[in-house]
């Protein structure tokens, strides 16, 4: 591809700060258009509209609108070389994939938590937000786009699982992460080693609203994780590290922090995703698991049950000699539930 990638997003939406980040990275050329209320002229758009939407060559050449980080990041290793994202060993690129669904799909419950469960952040949440899509709007207009939008979003807090029950288990759970990640850059400067892992990037698109945006994360990630929250302010722009293979984490020998990171994950991200994934196939109208000797319950989420899927297919996938590396990592952490059945 020789023109610059095109792509439509948002400040506020943690995964278009991944991606741009990612882009940064790796020093793909790229132009970005603020998504606003209305199509983007002469650009395709998605059959599901989310953030951020790239617009790629399709098998015929014509622009087609490509959503989801995650396939995306894998698309443009085939696409661009240099500066990978994926380790070359099979089996820390497992436990990076790991890590960057933990921080898609569980991270993201603590962003959506904090952002519409305070009134402090839902005040900032609905002055700022509606901005980014048109701020050349009269006061009252702008006023009412964010009452809307906070209304809408307060409502959709029954979908990450958030409630007075659940609310102090993701509390809970973003403090503890913050403990391990802030021990884990006392001797490393990435989770992936000396060098970013596709875990990095998506850690530091949940981290851009936890730790710099919304105002109750933000001062407890700085009173807890200081080293994290300037981490987050360097991950935005790495296009100057230059990285080498020796730079991985070598799993012959992996920093006691990561063990204890995978211990978090573990401990509640994988509960609720083997319940979510039991309820999507069993057609339930709910999920229910416990998490920390709390009942946990969420609507479905299809999607989550299509990322565990794929991790399980990527363990099988591996060969034996990685797949028992894996296995030896994550024994003990929690996290071997996701990977049986």
């Amino acid at each position: 591809m020789t023109e610059p990638v095109a792509l439509s997003g948002a400040p506020g939406s943690p995964y278009t700060r991944k991606m741009l980040a990612v882009l940064r990275y790796r020093r793909i050329p790229y132009r970005f258009l603020i998504v606003s209320n209305t199509a983007i002229a002469g650009l395709p758009q998605a059959k599901v509209p989310l953030l951020p939407t790239f617009y790629l060559p399709g098998t015929d050449g014509a622009l087609e609108a490509v959503t989801d980080s995650t396939p995306l990041i894998r698309r443009f290793e085939g696409e661009y070389a240099g500066r990978s994202l994926i380790p070359g060993n099979p089996a820390l690129a497992f436990l990076d994939a790991l890590l960057e669904d933990y921080a898609d799909e569980w991270l993201t419950k603590a962003m959506f938590h904090y952002r519409w469960a305070y009134q402090a952040d839902i005040d900032k949440a609905s002055a700022i937000l509606p901005c980014w899509r048109g701020m050349a709007v009269p006061d009252e207009v702008l006023a009412e786009r964010g009452q809307g939008f906070a209304d809408r979003q307060i409502g959709r807090l029954r979908y990450v699982g958030s409630n007075p029950v659940t609310g102090p288990i993701i509390e809970a759970s973003y403090r503890r992460f913050l403990e391990a990640f802030e021990d884990h850059l006392r001797v490393l400067p990435y989770l992936m080693g000396r060098r970013p892992g596709a875990s990095d990037f998506a850690t530091y698109g949940q981290l851009t609203q936890l730790a710099e945006f919304d105002p109750t994360p933000t001062a407890l990630t700085l009173s807890v994780a200081p080293r994290v929250t300037a981490w987050t302010g360097m991950m935005e722009d790495q296009s100057g590290v230059e990285p080498s293979e020796g730079d991985w984490i070598d799993l012959a020998s992996p920093p006691p922090t990561l063990k204890a990171l995978l211990g978090e994950v573990g401990r509640v991200y994988a509960p609720v995703m083997l319940a979510n994934a039991r309820a999507v196939v069993g057609g339930d109208a709910e999920v229910r698991a416990e998490v920390d000797g709390q009942a946990w319950t969420q609507q479905p989420f299809p999607y989550q049950a299509k990322c565990l899927k794929a991790l399980r297919d990527a363990h099988a996938a591996l060969p034996a000699a990685d797949r028992a590396l894996v296995d030896a990592t994550l024994d003990g952490t929690g996290c071997e539930a996701l990977l049986a059945g």
